[in-house]
């Protein structure tokens, strides 16, 4: 069916709307973080700096530890996306493989896992770090990272393993292939991009996750960079605006780049396991 032409520009009137809605929190702090003392404290703000400055970058710099806390983060985010996909990569293969009720079972719980909130889980994992002696240390955060990736990266990549098609393995066990020879020879060639686009979201998951570092990192040296962006704030609430801005303009550009990326290869592999060839 054609859709009217009125009804198309509503379509594209909502669109634009929408993408005006997303781009105005990112627009303004980078607007803000180039902006000095005496415009951000100016009653008629406008959108683009009237005497743009570097200063706010160097006070951000010189106030907060922004590159230990970035390498934090960085160690952690890397960690997190490589074990998550190591462990996803043979679990999705096994799933979309095999249509037995387990295989549904672990499908299911995927889904369900999703729906858990932070607050329901850090209990448990606080209590099970706590007895490793992991408290308070990067690797402990990406234990949990792990656990907290792994279902996203087992769901996404068992649809790229339903794309690849079932005849190419069956043709390498013909020539004598095992089922793990099979899977890095054949099937994890295939996965190449799946697999470069889950790490690279899990990456920027662990990157811009807040809510277990601040609850689990408690030394200064060791905590991650959006954890000391919350010490832009003082203690009565109100923000060193300049180079909060600064600090968090340069911590989203990562997630920026990862996700312009990512974006496209996200929707194929949701879709691809939908699609039966």
């Amino acid at each position: 069916m054609r859709t009217s032409t009125p009804a198309r520009i509503g379509q594209y009137t909502a669109l634009l709307a929408y993408l005006v809605f997303l781009a105005f929190p990112f627009l303004w702090l980078v607007s803000t973080a180039f902006k000095p003392p005496r415009e951000l404290g100016s009653l008629h703000p406008t959108w683009i700096p009237k005497d743009p400055t570097l200063g706010n970058f160097r006070q951000a710099f010189d106030e907060q530890p922004l590159l230990q806390a970035a390498l934090n983060s960085l160690l952690a985010a890397l960690a997190a996306a490589v074990v998550a996909v190591l462990i996803a990569t043979p679990m999705a293969y096994v799933v979309a493989r095999r249509r037995t009720r387990l295989a549904k079972a672990v499908t299911g719980w995927v889904v369900v896992s999703q729906a858990f909130p932070f607050v329901l889980l850090i209990i448990p994992l606080f209590l099970v770090l706590k007895n490793l002696q992991l408290i308070n240390s990067v690797p402990g955060l990406v234990l949990v990272y792990v656990v907290w990736a792994l279902p996203f990266a087992l769901w996404m990549l068992a649809g790229y393993v339903r794309a690849v098609p079932p005849e190419l393995e069956e043709a390498a066990a013909v020539d004598g292939a095992g089922r793990v020879r099979t899977l890095v020879s054949v099937t994890a060639p295939l996965l190449a991009p799946g697999i470069v686009a889950t790490g690279l979201f899990a990456f920027i998951t662990a990157w811009n996750e807040f809510f277990f570092a601040l609850v689990l990192l408690k030394t200064p040296e060791k905590q991650t960079l959006p954890v000391v962006l919350t010490h832009f704030i003082g203690a009565e609430g109100v923000a060193d605006l300049g180079p909060l801005a600064a600090a968090a303009f340069l911590a989203t550009l990562p997630s920026l780049v990862g996700f312009a990326v990512i974006q496209r290869r996200i929707t194929g592999g949701m879709l691809t396991g939908a699609v039966k060839s």
